[in-house]
């Protein structure tokens, strides 16, 4: 318990959070891995399958590929790219892409593949181009498939992000790393409590975004009518503002 102890008081101690090696500008480290690292995966992933999806055409590719990605070990893959490129961004990135491909690609194949195919025959039938189909009747009804993929791709990364501190970069990684050097667990602990937490936020920002784009429920628009509006102009209120009685019969008499 003291190693808990000492974590939470190192957190909650308001001189650990400034700094260039403090606890905010490792959080915002860790962070631009992550986006890195899901950017790139997505720019592979979802448009892949998509076209897999949508072609009915090399299905065997995403199951022997996502297999594959998801049987390579993280850590082994980025100690092979520091051999190979060196120390930097370009090895963890590389692991992290990896890591975050498979879910991305099998959560977008299997939404596009999955709609209905009455669905698009419809949107055939009435003159729509494939590229019509696929972006404006496959994706909006496979958008929470898509989501729930980048969801699970997003919460692998962040969790393993930590790897980054191996290629002598930062991110919450440096505190596990060093903590378990110096034999200052409680350190250690304090990197594992804040990747926790940032995980649990993320998946839940996420979760949200997969709850309101479900086609047919309206959540979405139901958000939106809910959002306040911006305040006008004295100027676009005046126009806007119904004339009164008096204003009405006059012009109408100048009429």
């Amino acid at each position: 318990m003291s190693f808990l102890t000492d974590a939470l008081s190192y957190i909650f101690t308001a001189a650990n959070w400034g700094g260039p090696a403090g606890l905010t500008a490792r959080i915002v480290e860790h962070l631009e891995y992550t986006f890195v690292a899901v950017v790139f995966s997505a720019l592979i992933a979802v448009p892949l399958g998509m076209l897999i999806g949508h072609t009915r055409r090399g299905t065997f590719l995403v199951v022997t590929g996502v297999n594959a990605l998801r049987a390579l070990p993280t850590l082994g893959v980025l100690l092979l790219g520091v051999l190979l490129w060196g120390l930097g961004l370009v090895p963890p990135t590389v692991a992290l892409m990896l890591l975050g491909i498979p879910p991305l690609l099998a959560g977008t194949y299997a939404g596009i593949a999955n709609v209905d195919p009455a669905v698009v025959d419809a949107a055939r039938s009435m003159g729509m181009t494939e590229r019509r189909v696929l972006f404006r009747v496959e994706t909006p009804i496979a958008m929470p498939l898509i989501l729930g993929g980048l969801r699970t791709s997003v919460l692998q990364i962040v969790a393993t992000a930590t790897v980054a501190a191996y290629a002598s970069l930062g991110g919450l990684g440096r505190y596990l790393i060093d903590g378990i050097k110096v034999r200052e667990f409680s350190i250690a602990l304090v990197g594992a409590l804040l990747v926790t937490a940032l995980a649990l936020i993320l998946d839940a920002a996420l979760a949200l975004a997969v709850w309101l784009s479900v086609p047919g429920t309206g959540r979405l628009a139901t958000v939106g009518r809910r959002m306040p509006q911006p305040f006008l102009s004295d100027e676009v209120a005046v126009e806007s503002r119904p004339r009164s009685t008096s204003q009405s019969s006059f012009s109408a008499r100048s009429d």
